[in-house]
């Protein structure tokens, strides 16, 4: 999801201007509210049972905000209106499967990294085409999350008939219902998908090789000074905590 998409300029500026000179509302400051999308799996996403946000980017922030000295709370956010919550000052954390980009940094403040992955190419079960860069896509219909940085690197590498989604599990019905060709998206997120889900005719083109290994990180405002404890508290959890619990992710 995962990434940055040409549809975000139309809120960057927005954001840019929110996060400048935009009143926020007071709170407390030893609590960080924790915002994520519920939509995606294994990275974030919405616990069936208990109604509340879940998975490894929640659980590392989660671990993270609590090593630093702060208490935490969690906001259930659509992944397109992360960045506007966090430049209006409803969170103060993003968690979610969002990938640093030059163009979000002018925005928002990247934490270090927590996790890295890149992209991963999907199609029928019974394709058997092969493909292993972007750039033999061409004309064929392709689908990709919008506001993902997925989009953007599918237009840089020639791609012509890019549709846009709001979460992986539409692409993948798509696909399966023969409305686009190929879809490509977090490849964490796809392999959880597919492997814990529902029966899907869909498959994993595992020849395929995504251009950029993508950074994973906690994101704040620049303006917030509580992010160098943040990077402290992941420096401290850096060599056991934080990869046990991409471990039990299944990451």
């Amino acid at each position: 999801m995962m990434e940055y998409g040409r549809r975000d300029m139309l809120w960057l500026p927005l954001a840019a201007a929110m996060l400048a000179g935009c009143r926020r509302r007071e709170r407390d400051p030893a609590t960080i509210v924790i915002g994520s999308s519920p939509t995606g799996v294994p990275f974030s996403f919405v616990d069936p049972w208990t109604n509340e946000l879940t998975g490894s980017m929640v659980d590392a922030a989660t671990a993270v905000v609590r090593n630093a000295g702060f208490k935490t709370e969690t906001a259930i956010t659509p992944f397109s209106a992360l960045i506007p919550s966090l430049a209006a000052g409803k969170i103060d954390m993003i968690a979610a499967a969002m990938l640093r980009t030059p163009e979000r940094e002018r925005v928002v403040a990247f934490s270090d990294p927590v996790y890295h992955y890149a992209g991963a190419l999907i199609v029928r079960g019974g394709d058997k085409r092969i493909i292993s860069d972007l750039g033999q896509i061409g004309a064929t219909r392709v689908g990709a999350q919008i506001g993902s940085r997925f989009i953007d690197q599918l237009h840089a590498a020639g791609a012509r008939n890019v549709a846009t989604y709001e979460s992986l599990v539409d692409i993948m019905r798509d696909l399966e219902n023969g409305r686009i060709d190929i879809g490509y998206g977090d490849e964490p997120i796809l392999r959880y998908q597919l492997r814990v889900g529902g029966r899907r005719n869909v498959r994993i083109i595992e020849q395929f090789r995504a251009p950029a290994l993508e950074e994973l990180c906690l994101v704040m405002r620049p303006d917030d000074t509580r992010l160098p404890k943040i990077n402290a508290a992941i420096a401290r959890l850096a060599a056991r905590d934080i990869p046990a619990i991409n471990r039990k992710w299944g990451l």
